[in-house]
């Protein structure tokens, strides 16, 4: 049985149903959204700007009310119960806000008081560690790289032990070493059993770690599917011949397979369906032999989630509303 299949097995530690929200100006930002993330699972909300991933993130953990429906988490609702249920939340905004003049012991010592927790030195160190903040412990905040101020908003979130952690674009304007300083955190936060959800623009970083991926476009949460079922469901496959000899345009007999001619007529390119029971590669090549073009080289690729997710939004945004 995969991780993942283990995690599926569990039940939901975020519930969201029926989620909407509705502002003063009319904007409707989020539109019934129903979301269940399952506990030690990578979550990916992807989506272009304005989809009402921010809003989504803001409302499950207490900044923003909602206009309707209802969210769990860990067992408690983040309404009736805000203070049970915040506290088992952390969140790593996009926005870098710390107190400058403060060290960066005291902002994320500071950080676990607030949610009623008993003070824990050790814990806090090895947070510290984990980040690679340690030798900066005494350091003012201001005095910080912008990498070392966002390690130092990750460290105020997982102050408090939280079971749900939230990244909103973590890795933004961030260097190709702290990016994978942290997806390593990541990664040992999930194996401790903390829930991880993030966004991101760098959709090669979802396609990488996370085990499901949701899509969300214009408050519409459009689709939702265990990463590699999304990419063999939605992945297309693409085949290109390289020919021996360059063609001024694809025969007449080869029609049936919708085939297109690159790189001035020496290559042949053949997308199809990567589900699809016949693909209809051995019927081309063999067509292509009895017609007697010869080809030196072929290879294949997959879509990425990066092309599956532009296909789906622009699909989505050509559908009648």
């Amino acid at each position: 049985m995969s991780e993942f299949a283990n995690i599926a097995l569990m039940p939901p530690i975020l519930s969201v149903s029926n989620l909407t929200k509705t502002y003063a100006s009319g904007l409707q930002a989020l539109k019934s959204v129903d979301l269940e993330i399952r506990k030690g699972e990578i979550f990916a909300l992807l989506g272009p700007n304005g989809a009402g991933k921010t809003t989504l993130i803001s409302i499950i953990c207490g900044i923003v009310t909602p206009s309707q429906g209802v969210v769990i988490a860990d067992g408690h609702d983040i309404v009736r119960d805000y203070r049970a249920a915040r506290a088992k939340i952390g969140l790593v905004p996009q926005e870098l806000s710390t107190y400058a003049f403060e060290t960066v012991w005291a902002t994320v010592s500071f950080s676990r008081g607030l949610f009623g927790c008993a003070p824990n030195a050790r814990f806090i160190e090895k947070v510290l560690r984990d980040l690679s903040l340690w030798d900066k412990r005494r350091e003012h905040i201001m005095a910080l790289s912008g990498g070392m101020k966002r390690r130092v908003m990750i460290a105020k979130a997982l102050a408090h032990e939280p079971q749900i952690l939230f990244l909103d674009e973590p890795t933004a304007g961030v260097d190709v070493e702290l990016r994978r300083d942290m997806w390593a955190l990541v990664r040992g936060l999930r194996n401790s059993g903390v829930t991880i959800i993030l966004t991101t623009h760098y959709i090669n970083e979802a396609e990488e770690m996370a085990d499901r991926v949701g899509v969300i476009n214009k408050g519409e949460l459009i689709l939702v599917e265990e990463k590699t079922q999304l990419m063999k469901k939605l992945g297309r496959k693409q085949l290109t011949l390289h020919l021996r000899e360059p063609m001024a345009q694809v025969p007449a007999e080869l029609d049936a397979w919708g085939l297109v001619l690159k790189d001035e007529g020496r290559e042949i390119e053949y997308r199809f369906e990567s589900t699809e029971e016949g693909t209809g590669v051995p019927a081309l090549l063999k067509r292509m032999a009895e017609l007697g073009i010869a080809f030196q080289d072929l290879n294949t690729r997959q879509s990425s989630l990066e092309e599956i997710f532009v296909s789906l939004v622009t699909e989505r945004a050509g559908a009648p509303q």
